[in-house]
């Protein structure tokens, strides 16, 4: 779960007072620990509410209200964005967390709303919509979503760990030579498939074209069938070097909080009948979802 941890305002942060060395020191080692312990995803201290302004809403007129405001304690002073297990595990981290004041204060932990807290009035068009919005704010650009048939390919195939997967290139530049002349080809769109995912992170690794439907089945070829289904589809504009990082943003930032229900099945890279290795785009990355 994700939680909002508040640290409320003092009367020395409402009057602009910075910590002391002693606070920043203690908080810095306070953060490496949230940071080493991957609970950590953000964190920010605010400045006083006489730098900042209130914008108050009554039907269809907006009010500005300029700061400072009054309510000392019921102001925040700064925040931190927590992955944790359970409130009791954020509760518990709080309890180390060393006094933000001078004087006695509170942190507040509020919880974070997932898509499933909604209930069914979340859509699956606007959890669909959020993932499409949550991926362009990761970076990612904008994204569709396709059911995508089945697909008969066959190739080359070889198994791969978090440490040996920098030879994934290694087994296209030997599949590239075989592409065209694969007994059934449909076409020169090729595909890079990652399946068979095993606990250690490790995974099977297709580089294949797609058969034919009266395709026979081919000697020397590793086959696979992947069935029809629903994909999150991302267009990869940057050079095919920069795909492990593209991948690496989507599994780590855009997956966890996207709010749909991604499938333990086979993710698949798409590569256009023109795709140049040495240029840019012609890659799809096809992320499985749910039914």
């Amino acid at each position: 779960m994700k939680v909002m941890v508040i640290v409320k305002a003092g009367k020395a942060s409402e009057a602009g007072e910075m910590p002391s060395e002693k606070l920043l020191t203690e908080m810095g080692k306070y953060n490496e620990e949230l940071v080493k312990a991957g609970v950590m995803l953000a964190g920010e201290g605010l400045q006083a509410s006489s730098k900042g302004a209130r914008v108050r809403f009554s039907g269809r007129e907006r009010t500005v209200i300029d700061g400072p405001f009054a309510e000392t304690k019921e102001l925040i002073a700064g925040f931190w964005m927590w992955k944790v297990k359970s409130l009791e595990e954020a509760i518990a981290w709080v309890k180390k967390c060393p006094n933000p004041h001078d004087e006695p204060c509170e942190l507040e932990i509020r919880p974070v709303f997932s898509a499933d807290d909604f209930g069914p009035e979340f859509t699956p068009e606007l959890r669909e919509q959020e993932a499409n919005l949550r991926a362009q704010s990761a970076g990612l650009g904008e994204i569709r979503f396709e059911q995508k048939p089945e697909l008969r390919l066959a190739g080359e195939q070889q198994r791969y760990t978090m440490e040996t997967r920098q030879n994934i290139p290694k087994q296209w530049c030997s599949f590239a030579l075989k592409n065209g002349t694969v007994p059934g080809q449909k076409d020169r769109v090729s595909y890079g498939v990652c399946f068979n995912n095993g606990a250690d992170c490790s995974f099977d690794y297709l580089s294949a074209v797609e058969l034919k439907a009266d395709a026979p089945t081919l000697a020397g070829f590793r086959s696979l069938t992947v069935p029809a289904r629903r994909y999150a589809v991302f267009t990869v504009d940057k050079n095919v070097t920069l795909l492990p990082q593209t991948l690496e943003k989507i599994w780590t930032e855009w997956k966890p909080d996207c709010g749909l229900n991604v499938a333990h099945a086979p993710c698949v890279e798409h590569y256009a009948a023109d795709f140049d290795p040495a240029g840019q785009g012609g890659i799809e990355i096809w992320i499985p979802l749910e039914a």
